[in-house]
């Protein structure tokens, strides 16, 4: 019989994600990871098994993967859905609740954020912020993965993209079978989230010095 994706435990009972706080035993059972991706109009291609395939350069631009070894690379993937989207395309959107992070295996991500208008001046419109443009081996969303608040900003398939996804559940069931692959992948998603927090608050400090 083959073995259970453990990305289908996002809909099964408490004890096969991190542990939440809020969560009644009588909500209706949320819709599956797969669902979510393909009602947001991506491709969902299956699990990343065999990541290893895709070569070590993928270990050498991935600061999430550049302490694995090929073996711990195909453990990783296959806790992973590889999915697909076109030009255009939004692979995230700011505003949406998410429990997921994505890793780009291939193509350009363009992330913006939306600066909503003055209140003094009721007719203007939203502005939109270009954050930055990301490539083979970037993060994106590990921070609403861990606190379920809302995305941030907007991701957007510049070119056609490949990328795997990773969800909470997924990090569970990882932790209890492979716990040493599941401990060095927290390591670096924390260390990801440190070195962003840091660069937020060195921007903070040069606007500042500016005023």
């Amino acid at each position: 019989m083959a073995a259970e994706n453990p990305l289908n435990a996002a809909a099964s009972p408490p004890g096969g994600d991190i542990p939440l706080q809020g969560e009644s035993a009588g909500a209706p059972a949320p819709r599956s990871l797969e669902d979510q991706l393909r009602q947001a109009g991506l491709e969902v291609l299956g699990s990343c098994q065999k990541m290893s395939g895709r070569g070590p350069a993928l270990l050498q631009h991935s600061a999430l993967l550049e302490d694995f070894t090929m073996k711990e690379l195909d453990t990783l993937g296959e806790a992973m859905l590889l999915i697909r989207a076109q030009p255009g395309q939004v692979l995230i959107a700011e505003g949406d609740a998410g429990d997921w992070l994505l890793l780009l295996l291939s193509g350009t991500v363009d992330v913006t954020k939306t600066t909503p208008a003055g209140d003094d001046d009721p007719g203007a419109q939203d502005n939109k912020s270009r954050l930055g443009v990301t490539t083979e081996g970037a993060v994106l969303g590990e921070m609403s993965m861990f606190d379920r608040d809302v995305r941030y900003a907007t991701c957007t398939a510049i070119d056609a993209v490949e990328a795997a996804v990773l969800s909470r559940a997924a990090i569970g069931q990882l932790i209890r079978q492979h716990p040493g692959v599941g401990a060095k992948l927290m390591v670096k998603i924390t260390q990801l989230l440190a070195q962003r927090l840091r660069n937020t608050s060195n921007r903070l400090v040069r606007l500042l010095q500016k005023r």
